[in-house]
């Protein structure tokens, strides 16, 4: 379907809100009344366009003129329109212009802040890190921008948010080779989720992680994690991460890269390792005397 038409009618719509605008600032608007009036007739116009950008997938031209819309709106005090329209700006630069993007939604969260209404503001943080991570690819801040949404949850009790924001954090620092920092974060969620009936299957995973991080740094620190897990959480014990781990730490004390991979592609077979643990297992494996090789 061509949408030309509409992109026209727009870029016509746009003017006439303009004119709109600055006649409301005028000494004759001023004098006759009707500003504010003119100016909310002419935040409908900018939002119209808006829609009319986008289903001409103009999305530069969407986000800018519900950008329009968005500044009018704090003009007349309409602080929840107002927050409402950046969003929509973000989300339609989102498709074209990924900084403008977070320029916006940083705007709205703002605004949210400024109300109270912290889970908002936290679900747009999230949004921000997920631009950084696929767009812009800056995991540093993709990282601050999950932290801070997780504190948004925590303050609100939205602890089960909270705790998929951090875990996002915990993956991102121990690829960055930021163990301690990984280890504390899945030692936390651990805790958070053994004694929740719902979700406690999920808490050996995190104390699988947080060794893994543990065994990278030292060997020893590993095995003092581990049974520190056992005894916080009975059920890690008999698990199939924790039996791996031990598997792994034997095979390591013995210098046996051959017994260490073996261990990991026993594990494998039943359990597919994504590419997370690979990266650490092999990261592990290397600390193994004259190891270069892989996991196969």
């Amino acid at each position: 379907m061509d949408n030309t038409g509409k992109e026209k009618e727009a870029i016509q719509l746009m003017a006439d809100a303009d004119k709109k605008v600055k006649s409301s600032g005028s000494f004759l608007g001023g004098m006759f009344g009707g500003g504010p009036h003119k100016v909310e007739e002419a935040c409908e116009m900018y939002c119209r366009a808006a829609n009319m950008f986008k289903m001409a997938k103009n999305w530069s031209g969407a986000g800018n003129a519900f950008c329009k819309a968005a500044r009018l709106h704090m003009q007349l005090q309409n602080k929840h329109d107002c927050a409402t329209s950046f969003i929509d700006a973000g989300n339609a630069y989102k498709k074209s212009d990924p900084n403008e993007a977070i320029k916006c939604l940083n705007a709205a969260i703002d605004i949210y802040t400024d109300m109270g209404r912290f889970t908002i503001a936290a679900k747009h943080h999230i949004s921000i890190a997920e631009i950084y991570e696929s767009e812009l690819v800056d995991i540093e801040k993709a990282i601050a921008h999950y932290e801070q949404a997780a504190d948004y949850y925590k303050g609100e009790e939205s602890n089960s948010s909270a705790n998929k924001c951090l875990l996002k954090v915990g993956a991102y620092c121990a690829q960055l080779e930021q163990y301690q920092k990984a280890i504390e974060i899945y030692e936390q969620v651990g805790a958070n989720t053994m004694d929740n009936p719902l979700l406690k299957y999920s808490a050996k995973e995190y104390f699988f992680k947080a060794a893994l991080c543990h065994f990278i740094i030292d060997e020893l620190n590993a095995k003092i994690a581990v049974e520190k897990y056992e005894e916080m959480f009975p059920a890690f014990s008999d698990s199939r991460e924790c039996k791996l781990l031990k598997k792994l730490l034997e095979a390591h004390e013995e210098q046996n890269s051959e017994a260490f991979t073996e261990a990991v592609k026993e594990f494998d077979s039943i359990s597919r390792l994504d590419q997370w643990h690979t990266t650490l297992l092999l990261r592990i494996k290397k600390t193994i005397q004259g190891e270069e090789g892989d996991l196969k």
